[in-house]
Order: C-alpha cells, then sequence, then structure tokens
C-alpha cells in the first residue's frame, strides 16, 4: 500500500494537461514526414495523445482500475471546465486595439465545442477501455510481458479513440468528408508507432516510480 499519493497526483495532473492541450491544438494539422518512405498527414494534438495512454497505463499497474477510472474522469471534469471557459470568453467583444480581434479568436476556438463532445467522448469510452483490456492481458499474462499489455491495450483503445473523433469531427464538417479515411489511418499509424516507440519510456517510467515509492515509504516510516 502507498502511504504518499504524491506520485498518483502528478501522473493524473499531467494525464489532464495533455487531454486539455491536445484539445486546444487538434485543428491545426501538419504533414510529418518522418520515415522516408511516407509522410503522416495528421493533427499536432495526435504528436502528445499517446502519451495520456501511457500515463492511464502506468496508473493502471501501480494503483488498480479505480484510481484510473477517477484520474480519467477527473480529466474529463477539467476538460468541460476549459471548454465553458473558452465558449464563455468567446462571446465577448474584443478591443479595437486588441492583437487578437474577435474573429480571429472565433476562427480558432469557435468549433472547440463541437470537437471537445466528440474529444471527450473519444477519450472517456477508449481510456476506459484501455485500462479494462490492460487489466484483462496482465491477468491472462500471470503478469508477466509489461510490452505485451503496455502496447495491447494501447494498439485497440488508440483505434476507438481516432475513429470517434475524426468521425465526430466529419460528421461536424470541421473536417473534410473525403479526408476523413486517410486522416483517421494516418493519425493512428502514427499514435501506434509512437506507442511502440516508447515502450522503453514505460519501462524506464516502472522503474522510476518503483523507486520512488520505496523512498516514499521510507519516508513515511521514519516520519
Amino acid at each position: 500500500m502507498i502511504k504518499n499519493n504524491s506520485i498518483y497526483t502528478s501522473l493524473c495532473v499531467l494525464f489532464s494537461v495533455l487531454i486539455v492541450m491536445g484539445n486546444l491544438i487538434y485543428q491545426k494539422f501538419v504533414f510529418l514526414p518522418v520515415l522516408p518512405f511516407y509522410t503522416f498527414e495528421l493533427s499536432v494534438g495526435a504528436l502528445i495523445y499517446p502519451l495520456t495512454f501511457l500515463l492511464t497505463d502506468l496508473i493502471t499497474e501501480f494503483y488498480g482500475k479505480g484510481k484510473a477510472s477517477f484520474c480519467i474522469k477527473m480529466g474529463v471534469c477539467i476538460n468541460i471546465l476549459v471548454a465553458c471557459l473558452i465558449i464563455s470568453l468567446d462571446q465577448l467583444e474584443a478591443t479595437p486595439w486588441s492583437k487578437v480581434d474577435t474573429a480571429t479568436f472565433h476562427r480558432v476556438f469557435g468549433s472547440y465545442s463541437v470537437a471537445f463532445i466528440g474529444s471527450i467522448l473519444a477519450c472517456y469510452v477508449a481510456q476506459l477501455i484501455d485500462v479494462n483490456l490492460y487489466l484483462w492481458i496482465r491477468k491472462l499474462t500471470k503478469e508477466r510481458w509489461l510490452w505485451v499489455r503496455n502496447n495491447g491495450s494501447t494498439a485497440v483503445s488508440l483505434f476507438i479513440d481516432t475513429t470517434i473523433v475524426i468521425t465526430f469531427m466529419t460528421l461536424f464538417q470541421i473536417l473534410p468528408f473525403n479526408r476523413m479515411g486517410s486522416l483517421i489511418m494516418d493519425s493512428y499509424l502514427f499514435k501506434f508507432s509512437f506507442s511502440l516507440c516508447s515502450t522503453p519510456l514505460f519501462y524506464l517510467c516502472v522503474k522510476i516510480i518503483k523507486s520512488l515509492q520505496s523512498k516514499e515509504e521510507i519516508n513515511y516510516d521514519f516520519a
């Protein structure tokens, strides 16, 4: 039993920050020539989003389903608060001397409410599926092969998340319909490739957390 929740709190805060940031920057799409034979076309939000699954996998590994679910729900609540603030602020008129006028602000954040709904729906569903799949694979493999449960659960949940988000934004005409298939494919392939490449990072984080847990328990015993 972990006496000090500072590690868990830090992971939850980082998770929420990444979720909010991903929603704020999603509207910018870029070409990413990370491979010599293929160029990805995806939202800049997809560049950081796979890290959220790494974080929930870490929380699930060390703190269990309940704590992971709470972290996901907290991230959703923070996103709702941010969305309400942005929608409210978008209604205010800019001053004549403001460097960002009303039209520019609305152009950047005006579609946030629609994207927010799709993103939150996808995040909540996919992250909960990831947590349950992670625990199922861990039980199936008798807690061996950390990389299998990390990448296996993420592979499925990332596809669900990507499909929901892009389909939702296409239906509301934020994204062109003729780009939907390619955007889903590019976004998913990049996210999953990123997840595979971050496997050593996952192992490193597990090692660091175990070390920090030991120090916290020692400090607690001497407190």
